[in-house]
């Protein structure tokens, strides 16, 4: 079983915040891999929406980005996921909007997400897609701080520009779990 995750925050308030580029990922790969007949549900059991397919199972935790350890564990021990098959996708302010990279154990120098969920599997060695979501004007002092810029709401151009790399990434992450 393939597990890919997609970390954001839950709610409205949030849903286009530039920390929830993993729940848009997600979101797009159930899309073009046309799990139609598939819906997410939320359970509490994992306190997550889940939408599980016979091979690939795709959670959005609803635990808040800084406790999503919590939920990505209990959805491993669960379905005896190996590492190797976790996939976190995750927005990625050491990347320029409009890049991403998928990386086997590598993440950004500073995510409060995935802190979470290495303290929670105790170890790294997982895929990281990471959603570069970078745009701030000034390069070195960008003004605004990353635990507030991340919280942001994409701009209208900025959408633009993020709806082709979500879909780039949707279409190599399907390539990777064929």
């Amino acid at each position: 079983m393939k597990l890919i995750v997609g970390l954001g925050n839950p709610g409205e308030k949030y849903q286009n915040n530039r920390h929830n580029a993993g729940f848009m990922v997600v979101d797009a790969l159930a899309k073009l891999a046309q799990f139609s007949i598939f819906n997410f549900q939320f359970s509490k059991k994992f306190d997550s929406e889940v939408m599980q397919t016979p091979d690939i199972l795709l959670a959005k935790p609803q635990t808040f980005m800084n406790d999503s350890g919590v939920a990505v564990a209990a959805l491993c021990h669960f379905y005896k996921v190996k590492y190797e098959d976790l996939y976190i996708v995750h927005d990625d302010l050491d990347i320029q909007l409009g890049n991403y990279k998928i990386q086997h154990g590598k993440g950004p120098k500073v995510h409060n997400g995935l802190r979470s969920v290495e303290e929670k599997l105790g170890t790294e060695k997982f895929w990281n897609v990471r959603i570069g979501v970078e745009n701030r004007a000034v390069r070195g002092n960008k003004g605004v701080p990353g635990v507030v810029y991340s919280l942001q709401d994409f701009t209208e151009d900025e959408r633009v520009i993020l709806n082709g790399v979500v879909r780039d990434a949707a279409g190599e992450l399907l390539t990777h779990l064929r």
